[in-house]
């Protein structure tokens, strides 16, 4: 196991009702918050009406951006830090998914920097000093309510890139999972797809000695593999609801990474279609996955596959090697499927054309990965393999 430093900086209020910490905790760090959210969902659900009623009781000012796309835009970005300065905002709430966290992340970052937003996107060292941030969630899919990364695309560029720095995590997290019974089955799908493929970045990975961190791996996947499915059919089960969720937190702060050599293929990749294309961020992380696997096993990787498909999948350990491996994706593909995600890049919109500039945009800061190191001809593969 690799030597690590860990600190989570985010306090998570788990459960029904949590939102009556709101107020005192919002409290600890002013009394000015910008209420950052998507559509109309939080309004018609009767959650914003929950929070302005606290913020009113409670004497907090409150500012409102509103209309975060679910690819969120380096635009909506700047508009954020400007109503933080015109008010000399203290802590930005943001309500939402991954999408409004992530564009509230970077307006907090962005409060504090002279330049250009985008700056801080393209190189996270400029991040000197970041602005409070707090979440509601409303769907399970991210994590981002417990990590300090976020993802923010430029249009004018063609470009969805990763950025972060310590102080973006949230200082709290409210994570109620009635909140999420109103997610239509497919962003629920999409957004199991995607704490799956947060898993299997840190899952498939050359350090063999964590054994700690696999286990607790494939047991999130075998809750992700249960739930997803109950949560489509039953939206209003609390049990897959907030398995789901928890899910989701765990995913990604750290728990299953540190100590461990990590991944992130599959992401970069899908960056570009969602960069590109505007397309669901995890329904190409469910096209692209099956086939990132296939392409990426070979004798150095198959161990890793086996163990993948006997502890996750089930499968008969007593079987050749390779059988048990590609069984394992087989598995995986169908999984996807029976959730009802397309299973190719031409069903979402892609087009031919455009996968070999992508492939080369999602290489251009380096290799991809480590498990599998991929370069553009590698992506361009994969791409064309999942069209």
């Amino acid at each position: 196991m690799l030597n690590f430093d860990y600190s989570i900086q985010t306090e998570i209020f788990f459960g029904k009702d949590k939102i009556d910490k709101l107020a005192e905790n919002v409290k600890k760090y002013g009394s000015k918050v910008l209420l950052v959210y998507g559509g109309g969902s939080i309004k018609r659900s009767g959650l914003y009406g929950k929070i302005t009623d606290i913020f009113n009781k409670n004497e907090i000012s409150f500012f409102e951006l509103s209309g975060v796309e679910p690819n969120p835009r380096i635009s909506s970005v700047k508009k954020g830090i400007e109503i933080c300065r015109e008010n000399k905002v203290e802590l930005i709430l943001a309500v939402g998914g991954g999408s409004v966290i992530d564009c509230s992340k970077v307006i907090a970052a962005g409060y504090y920097y002279d330049g250009d937003a985008w700056d801080i996107v393209l190189d996270p060292r400029k991040v000197n000093k970041v602005l409070p941030i707090a979440t509601i969630l409303t769907l399970a899919a991210t994590g981002s309510e417990m990590d300090a990364g976020a993802v923010i695309t430029n249009l004018e560029t063609s470009e969805k890139l990763a950025t972060g720095n310590k102080d973006m995590a949230p200082r709290f997290s409210i994570l109620d999972p009635t909140y999420t019974f109103s997610v239509p089955k497919n962003q629920t799908a999409a957004g199991t797809a995607d704490i799956m493929s947060h898993i299997f970045e840190v899952y498939f990975s050359n350090t063999n000695e964590a054994f700690m961190q696999n286990r607790m791996a494939e047991a999130l996947l075998k809750t992700c593999i249960k739930y997803g499915k109950i949560a489509m059919s039953d939206p209003t089960n609390y049990e897959a609801r907030s398995n789901l969720m928890w899910t989701s937190s765990l995913a990604i702060n750290g728990l299953l990474s540190y100590g461990k050599e990590t991944e992130w293929s599959v992401h970069a990749m899908e960056h570009e279609l969602s960069a590109f294309y505007d397309i669901t961020h995890g329904v190409g992380l469910a096209i692209l996955t099956p086939h990132w696997m296939e392409y990426a096993l070979n004798d150095n990787t198959v161990n890793k596959f086996v163990e993948y498909g006997v502890n996750v999948w089930g499968l008969d350990d007593s079987s050749d090697k390779y059988e048990i491996a590609h069984n394992a994706i087989k598995k995986t593909r169908e999984h996807f499927a029976s959730l009802g995600i397309p299973s190719t890049l031409r069903e979402v919109g892609i087009k031919e054309e455009k996968l070999e500039e992508m492939a080369k945009q999602a290489t251009v800061r380096g290799k991809l990965g480590s498990f599998k190191p991929l370069d553009a001809k590698d992506v361009l593969n994969i791409y064309k393999a999942a069209f």
